[in-house]
């Protein structure tokens, strides 16, 4: 069976808390991907979009603060084209989704570990903003749709 040309790539983006790296990706792919790509995030342990992430991806125009944290369980029996664990939590105990997918790791610092004045941890959240574009950004150019 092929895939009709309108069947978007969907992607889903796991990290622990759904709470930064996985919902700023999800956000990136989102603007960068040009609609090219049905994007998702999720968690092992959702809790909130942290309200810096929010900050730090405003920065780039781009808004998420219509984004929540969900937990990975809603959507167990989904389908999808990349599965992009964030962290090393995520990628151990990460559930397998049904289907043929690309399963990828991404090793990215939690920047809600950090701490400090509000400045000195959205240093931290900019640096890795700026990991997760350039991955973002190599992403989109090497799976593009169709």
């Amino acid at each position: 069976m092929t895939k009709m040309m309108q069947d978007k790539p969907k992607v889903l983006f796991v990290c622990t808390g759904n709470s930064c790296r996985s919902q700023m990706a999800e956000g990136m792919l989102k603007h960068y991907g040009n609609g090219e790509f049905e994007v998702y995030s999720a968690g092992l342990r959702p809790s909130h979009v942290h309200p810096l992430a929010i900050k730090a991806m405003a920065e780039l125009d781009i808004d998420i603060t219509n984004q929540y944290s969900k937990t990975v369980n809603e959507f167990i029996g989904h389908e999808f084209s990349y599965v992009v664990t964030v962290c090393g939590s995520a990628k151990e105990l990460c559930p397998v989704f049904p289907g043929k997918y690309n399963a990828l790791h991404w090793s990215i610092e939690d920047p809600a570990s950090t701490s400090g004045t509000e400045e000195e941890m959205m240093k931290v959240f900019r640096k890795v903003r700026q990991n997760i574009l350039e991955k973002v950004k190599h992403f989109v150019t090497t799976n593009k749709a169709g």
